[in-house]
């Protein structure tokens, strides 16, 4: 076991799988020399050389229908852009090519690519380097759609999308990228708060996707969440005293229903979090999803904390997102309901 930041994880992650699999490669807008505008490419360059890991032009649509175009032919393109915010000019490559050609091929190809994607606020990145679009892709057959809140499963998520036949979403929350937060800041002290690293298992391990994690055992009511969202979570339950159990969903889609139904009905009440809006995001999903699998087992309203119904607010981000004060007021509210 080996302690690493996200960011050193990813780059391990990456790293372990190119060096297990000639066809994997690895790149992006400033990926290949540069190392990325994060680091999380740094190096791979100069050990697999400019045909494995190198720079593309700036076209995400050209990044990802080339990578479409590769996978088809035998070879597992991981590409970065540089920011989800970034993604909407691919999107129609990722949605009507990508992730339709299994079906359209009727199996004769697949599709084994990753699109690695920085997402979330938390850097004064401003409105078109902050924004939280997993429920874009979640809406999307043939997609698979992953988010890890911690460096072990950042590493072992990625080997497993690298390996998996079909295209997979790889949101990286960018606040966690130099260790996870505790998520009791609301506002940034010192940087970006108080960070940690995490242990990380060195060469090949994978961590499934679909599976979801208890990140904290509860009687009293469950908390899903993902990413950031996860540690804020954390910090609620520990904050309020509440015997909450928190739900690390890891993977999108596929989500885990088993994990998820199996603790609602234990707690019989249920709090969402997520940082995108709240209107139409993932959380809807889980609500429904909740509502139909679990009813007769819940004691109070489903309740949603999430981002504000506006474009992203970069003056006033650190109040846009689900704090624990917020995530904490619903958990109290939950319980008095």
């Amino acid at each position: 076991m080996t302690r690493m930041t996200m960011i050193q994880a990813i780059r391990d992650g990456m790293d372990v799988a190119m060096g297990r699999d000639d066809s994997v490669v690895v790149y992006g807008e400033d990926v290949g020399y540069f190392g990325g505008v994060f680091r999380a490419t740094q190096g791979l360059q100069e050990k697999y050389g400019r045909n494995r890991c190198f720079d593309a032009p700036i076209s995400e649509s050209g990044i990802v229908g080339t990578a479409i175009g590769m996978a088809a032919n035998g070879m597992r393109p991981c590409v970065e852009i540089q920011f989800a915010d970034y993604m909407y000019p691919a999107y129609d490559q990722i949605t009507q090519e990508a992730a339709r050609i299994r079906y359209r091929s009727n199996a004769d190809f697949t599709c084994p690519m990753v699109i690695r994607m920085p997402t979330g606020g938390g850097i004064f990145g401003g409105q078109t380097h902050s924004q939280s679009p997993e429920a874009l892709f979640t809406h999307v057959a043939g997609l698979k759609v992953v988010v890890p809140c911690n460096p072990y499963d950042a590493k072992g998520l990625l080997i497993a999308a690298i390996e998996d036949p079909d295209p997979v979403i790889f949101l990286e929350p960018k606040r966690l990228y130099n260790g996870p937060f505790d998520g009791h800041y609301e506002r940034p002290v010192t940087g970006w708060g108080k960070h940690s690293d995490g242990e990380v298992p060195e060469g090949h391990f994978t961590v499934p996707l679909g599976q979801a994690k208890v990140k904290r055992e509860g009687r009293d009511v469950t908390v899903l969440a993902y990413g950031t969202m996860v540690h804020v979570a954390l910090a609620a339950a520990e904050d309020t005293g509440i015997d909450a159990e928190v739900i690390d969903l890891r993977t999108l889609l596929p989500y885990d229903l088993d994990a998820i139904t199996a603790s609602v009905c234990k707690t019989g009440r249920c709090v969402i979090v997520h940082e995108a809006t709240l209107t139409s995001g993932f959380g809807a999903e889980l609500a429904a999803l909740v509502a139909e699998h679990c009813f007769y087992h819940l004691e109070a309203p489903i309740r949603r904390v999430a981002g504000w119904d506006t474009p992203y607010p970069h003056a006033q981000e650190w109040d846009y997102f689900p704090g624990p004060a917020r995530v904490g007021a619903a958990l109290t509210q939950t319980m008095e309901a």
